[in-house]
């Protein structure tokens, strides 16, 4: 086929704007794409980037990748982590400081085409089978279409943020600012613009985006688990 026929030739990224912000609102459909976590390379260190990743991984058809979730100086996961069906760090119900541990905190996890995010209480109360992949972090921005009850309507910091939530449809929005925000409007555009009945904060400051269709790989600081989308063939389609 040629480029412009190819699923690998779209953009499943789009800039969208919500109370005068702009975003990256990045889409994994069922249909199209598969997610995977990746921390290392086998018996390895963790990549810490998407170039490290893209080096070890150079067949893998990715639609987009993402940050995906909060680590250690080391790069490693500090909550729940499954890589292809392997827990790798086990659920965090503790308490402690941070973002991580504005509670509820969630994961955000899938097996095959059904992805879900679910606030960590509720994971560990209803899921009985392990998924396929699996990240925690914290704060959820939305649960059960409600604005995290610690998170006020536009608070003092204001920094790049980045987050995950699934629609009805079951497409996962991976959504990151252009620029400084609250927490409060990245909360509100998961709830009202994109219509996710949960959300799951991923990070800031760090927060990163892969889009090899716009040849975008942000690079501005170290990272730990990652999210990668990847396009499914054309056969599968």
């Amino acid at each position: 086929p040629t480029a412009s026929s190819s699923p690998a030739a779209f953009d499943a990224c789009e800039v969208i704007t919500f109370e005068e912000q702009r975003f990256a609102d990045c889409i994994a459909d069922p249909a199209d794409h598969t997610i995977v976590t990746a921390l290392s390379p086998a018996g390895g260190a963790p990549f810490r980037s998407f170039a490290a990743y893209r080096k070890a991984n150079p067949e893998t058809d990715v639609a987009f990748a993402m940050n995906g979730g909060m680590f250690d100086d080391a790069g490693q996961p500090v909550g729940y982590f499954v890589e292809d069906g392997e827990r790798l760090k086990a659920l965090s119900r503790a308490d402690g400081t941070g973002n991580f541990h504005l509670k509820p905190n969630g994961v955000f996890f899938g097996s095959g085409s059904k992805w879900q995010v679910l606030d960590t209480e509720k994971f560990y109360s209803t899921v009985r089978e392990r998924p396929a992949f699996g990240t925690q972090s914290g704060p959820m921005l939305v649960i059960d279409g409600k604005i995290h009850p610690e998170i006020t309507e536009n608070g003092p910091s204001r920094l790049l943020r980045n987050a995950v939530g699934v629609d009805e449809q079951g497409r996962a929005h991976f959504v990151i600012s252009q620029g400084p925000i609250s927490f409060g409007v990245i909360a509100r555009l998961f709830r009202d613009r994109l219509k996710t009945p949960n959300a799951l904060f991923l990070d800031g400051t760090v927060s990163s985006l892969w889009d090899p269709v716009a040849d975008r790989m942000d690079g501005r600081a170290p990272l730990g688990p990652l999210i990668v989308v990847k396009n499914k063939p054309r056969a599968q389609q």
